[in-house]
């Protein structure tokens, strides 16, 4: 568990060892902090000798431009570029595992963008927090797919899913009225756990790579997310930003 609150984390932990008498290892963790995934990463990777499933499920709408102590768009470093610098730092573990599962969770927001403006990544330009959340989830996308064809023939499987719109804190820092329209909307976190749930542990699934799911489904995504010369100069750009060797993903 990559928790950036302790104290909720803690709760978190007490909540599923009380439920299910397992022992969850807690790791701290800001995702918007790059030092602070390398430490997790770090301290994860001394304390497990196999690494069978990560499931990358991060996202946060703001509602106006920020910036993290990095100096990058809040959203496009916690929604996109920490699943690229948190998997990377992952990587080699999971490959030594083998048939190990990376799950990203995504959205079907990335429906919403008709191209991906990388003169413009980080809004800059012209910032909308809708916009920029939509971006950062087909940018989930660019990632799962580009990541499938470099981990042919691993044993290692990636894929990306959209869990439904949960009920969850995500758009706490959207305007009431943003908000209440949401909540029409809304699902359980059960709901939402189970699709990320079946890529993690069905056998339906086993050796499936590249691939986009809904309601344990899978589904086709827009041609846009297809683009493999766009995936692939999202790659290099998070590559630069997140400073992460190029070897650990060959």
């Amino acid at each position: 568990m990559l928790c950036r609150s302790r104290e909720r984390g803690e709760e978190a932990h007490a909540a599923i060892a009380a439920e299910t008498g397992a022992q969850p290892d807690l790791a701290l963790c800001d995702l918007s902090v790059q030092s602070s995934i390398r430490r997790a990463s770090a301290e994860i990777l001394d304390r497990h000798s196999r690494l069978d499933v990560l499931i990358n499920n991060a996202a946060m709408v703001t509602n106006r431009r920020t910036l993290t102590p990095d100096g990058i768009e809040t959203m496009f470093a916690v929604n996109h570029l920490a699943y690229f610098l948190l998997t990377g730092l992952l990587l080699p573990r999971m490959r030594e595992t083998g048939r190990a599962r990376i799950i990203n969770v995504g959205s079907n927001a990335h429906r919403f963008i008709k191209q991906l403006d990388f003169d413009d990544l980080q809004g800059e330009k012209r910032f909308q927090s809708l916009r920029a959340y939509a971006m950062s989830k087909l940018e989930n996308l660019y990632f799962t797919y580009a990541l499938a064809r470099r981990l042919e023939g691993t044993g290692v499987t990636v894929n990306a899913l959209h869990p439904g719109v949960i009920r969850s804190e995500l758009n706490r820092n959207l305007p009431a009225f943003v908000v209440r329209v949401f909540s029409l909307f809304t699902r359980p976190p059960e709901e939402g756990a189970k699709t990320p749930l079946y890529l993690a542990s069905s056998p339906e699934v086993e050796g499936v790579s590249g691939k986009y799911f809904d309601d344990c489904h899978e589904k086709r995504t827009t041609p846009v997310s297809n683009n493999v010369e766009a995936q692939e100069r999202l790659w290099r750009v998070s590559a630069a930003l997140t400073d992460i060797d190029p070897e650990t993903y060959e």
